[in-house]
């Protein structure tokens, strides 16, 4: 038999030990990524339009093995578009700021069910914005998927919504609560939740004086958090990509498990600051030149 050179101090492993270290490494290097990519400002753009690049880098992500799904304030009606418009049938998506978790099912590639749903009474947030905001449009969804509101908005996707009282709206729990106010700005809303609180809920505040509730301790982080979990992924191998307010949470939960947090170029500043990273604008194509640039390891 032949024999080995001398080694010093360095350890000779069996045969059976080597080949499970290599398999652990292997492992390791062919782990997927868990991609969540926000929607409007990140892969859409103000047309609804798909940022530059993004339908292929998403694919080749897709092709390399990584999980790219969407994580959206919008509801499950008016994501499903932008699924389609992406070529993407994930396993999850998280919709209406993490209080909705979709499943694809077996009724085909398109096919999605109501998988996890967070709710809460609505009654005195609605009543406490009231009281503070002489105009306001509102919108609630309800756990099914159905929506109410009082007064339409142009920008509103209201396939499947009933137009309702204000009394109405409060009558059943609620996923989330939706406030518009076209006389106020994005700072009256800020100030205006500084001054009444909401303690007992969750909310983002959007571009224009855009208010959105949802269920104490709901966000985009605990919706993706449960998708982590179902797949069993790391929670390292996490990438996101976003550019509002709403996007904090997910941010913050990337990052403090070791993921990637990526803000658009057009995010406001304490959104950038959030993120770990910042790439070009959507309508440069920012979110796809980072999914480019993935290597998998």
């Amino acid at each position: 038999m032949t024999r080995l050179p001398e080694t010093g101090s360095v350890d000779i492993e069996s045969p059976e030990e080597t080949a499970a270290l290599l398999e652990d490494v292997a492992e390791h290097v062919a782990m997927p990524l868990l991609i969540a990519l926000d929607v409007d400002g990140t892969v859409l753009l103000e047309d609804e339009s798909p940022s530059p690049g993004i339908v292929a880098a998403v694919r080749d992500a897709q092709d390399a093995g990584h999980e790219v799904t969407l994580a959206t304030g919008r509801s499950w009606e008016g994501t499903r578009g932008v699924l389609a418009a992406l070529d993407l049938t994930p396993e999850y998506v998280v919709c209406s700021n993490g209080a909705v978790v979709m499943r694809r099912t077996d009724g085909g590639v398109a096919a999605y069910e109501r998988f996890h749903t967070e709710t809460f009474d609505p009654s005195e947030v609605l009543r406490l914005i009231r009281d503070n905001v002489a105009q306001a449009h509102y919108m609630v969804e309800l756990a099914d998927g159905r929506r109410l509101y009082t007064e339409p908005m142009d920008n509103w996707n209201l396939a499947q919504a009933t137009r309702v009282s204000f009394t109405e709206l409060s009558a059943q729990p609620v996923s989330r609560v939706v406030v518009v106010s076209p006389g106020q700005t994005e700072q009256d809303f800020i100030e205006l939740v500084q001054r009444i609180g909401l303690n007992q809920v969750s909310y983002a505040i959007g571009w224009t004086a855009w208010l959105d509730i949802a269920p104490k301790g709901v966000d985009k982080a605990s919706g993706l958090e449960l998708v982590r979990g179902w797949m069993g992924l790391d929670p390292s191998r996490v990438l996101v990509i976003g550019d509002g307010r709403n996007d904090l949470g997910m941010f913050r939960w990337a990052r403090e498990h070791g993921g990637r947090a990526v803000a658009m170029a057009q995010a406001p500043q304490e959104v950038r600051d959030a993120a770990g990273e910042t790439t070009t604008s959507v309508m440069d194509g920012g979110a796809a030149a980072v999914i480019r640039a993935l290597r998998r390891v």
